[in-house]
């Protein structure tokens, strides 16, 4: 679920002066803030995890906000499950097409050709006609029959994974657990070889550091290494065409609608599978490890009943919100929440804010294992561009917990976590833990 990621964005200046540009003071109390300088888009806000109490005093006091001076201009956050759920469904209002601005805070309207270098289109950033078409090319991978015989592939190799982790010492679950089973998840929808799945993670992690200033100096910089990705698959992309299978690339391959994507283009399919494939899971499976430590009682609930396992996976999964916005552009001038939203605004969706709106969801602020209606919470997003491998994420949830239960007592964390710098994808980047057997 990425995008072109900073459409608009002012290469001229370094990342670390627009981190300094923007630089604010993660822990003050945003109940101290003037409510018309709320802004809870910051990337800091989200890598220091304080971003929490902003979207509850905004679905408090101001459901649909305004923002105006912060460092993605002027865009409506948001925050509440059915406001969201009117934007995430009414596509002809609300449009995600790349040119009038994408999916995520930080795309503007492109008017003119745009910088190749930077413009890469996806069907998640299309409106129908063509993002029907496009998505339709790839959804056979994902159906019920593909899902089960891929099954036993995940549950064996989240087996050879936990067999192999160190006991009695801490390591980092992201990078030995979370990472590990998404990347050859991955590297198996892809066809590609299992030992190329770092080369996938790589450009997973790229995609989000565009702006990160410890990564790149400037975005550019990351947008180049995103091209050798292009390079490699189009490596792939020809071996496809003389060698069709059932994976992905060959489906685009030889799909009408796909199959004379220019080199953006399929750059930018390749990364919205990457992302898509790799980044929501992988979080979900590290956030799960987190909450069940942070409430014990739900540990103790998973360990007297195993069986919980399938609707625990949901609650993880809404607990993490593991991509925390979309965005969509309005079309004409419509009313949202009783307030005017003009033709051309941005408008962000805060799928974070509406998983923990206690007027739709009972308990909202709480990890519950057993939660009635788990199901119903927004991290896939709604309508036409509900996330297509939602079945697959939940699937390797699923085996994973099955299987750490069958080894360990527990997984325990023994220090704190690291947060992904994104107002994006809600990561987690590093999970200090001991398994016990």
């Amino acid at each position: 679920m990425s995008e072109q990621v900073s459409v608009g964005r002012d290469y001229t200046r370094s990342n670390a002066d627009l981190a300094a540009k923007w630089k604010i003071d993660v822990n003050r109390d945003p109940w101290s803030i003037p409510l018309e300088e709320l802004d809870p888009a910051h990337d800091e806000l989200f890598a220091a995890n304080t971003v929490l109490p902003y979207f509850e005093r905004l679905r408090k006091e101001d459901p649909v906000h305004l923002n105006e001076t912060g460092p993605y201009g002027r865009y409506w956050s948001v925050t509440k499950y059915e406001d969201i759920m009117h934007v995430d469904t009414n596509h002809k209002i609300f449009s995600s097409d790349i040119r009038n601005g994408g999916i995520r805070l930080g795309g503007q309207r492109i008017e003119g050709e745009p910088d190749p270098l930077t413009y890469l289109p996806m069907f998640i950033m299309e409106d129908p006609p063509k993002h029907d078409e496009q998505r339709k090319a790839v959804q056979p991978m994902f159906t019920p029959q593909n899902l089960a015989d891929l099954e036993p592939l995940i549950r064996e190799r989240a087996g050879l994974i936990l067999d192999a982790l160190p006991r009695g010492e801490t390591f980092n679950w992201v990078r030995q657990v979370s990472v590990e089973l998404t990347g050859r998840t991955l590297a198996t929808l892809f066809n590609v070889p299992q030992e190329d799945r770092h080369k996938l993670i790589h450009w997973s992690d790229t995609v989000e550091r565009l702006g990160d200033p410890e990564y790149f100096e400037t975005p550019e910089e990351g947008f180049k290494e995103l091209w050798n990705c292009w390079e490699y698959f189009d490596g792939v992309w020809k071996d496809r065409l003389a060698n069709p299978g059932s994976d992905l690339i060959s489906l685009l391959a030889h799909s009408p609608s796909t199959k004379n994507m220019p080199p953006n283009e399929y750059l930018g399919n390749m990364l919205l599978l990457i992302v898509g494939g790799n980044d929501t899971t992988r979080n979900s499976i590290t956030g799960g490890v987190l909450a069940l430590n942070q409430y014990p009682d739900e540990y103790a609930k998973l360990i007297a009943n195993p069986d919980i396992i399938p609707n625990m996976v949901s609650e993880i999964i809404r607990w993490q919100s593991p991509v925390a916005h979309m965005c969509r552009t309005a079309t004409e001038d419509t009313e949202l929440g009783g307030k005017k939203i003009r033709k051309w605004d941005k408008v962000a969706m805060w799928y974070v804010s509406g998983n923990r709106d206690d007027s739709k969801i009972d308990r909202a602020n709480e990890f519950l294992i057993d939660r009635e209606g788990a199901r119903h919470h927004l991290s896939f997003g709604f309508g036409i561009h509900r996330c297509i491998g939602n079945r697959v994420g939940e699937m390797q949830l699923r085996i994973l917990w099955e299987e750490i239960m069958k080894r360990f007592k527990k997984v325990e964390v023994v220090g704190d976590p690291k947060y992904l710098r994104s107002n994006f994808i809600r990561g987690i980047t590093e999970l200090p833990v001991i398994v016990r057997e």
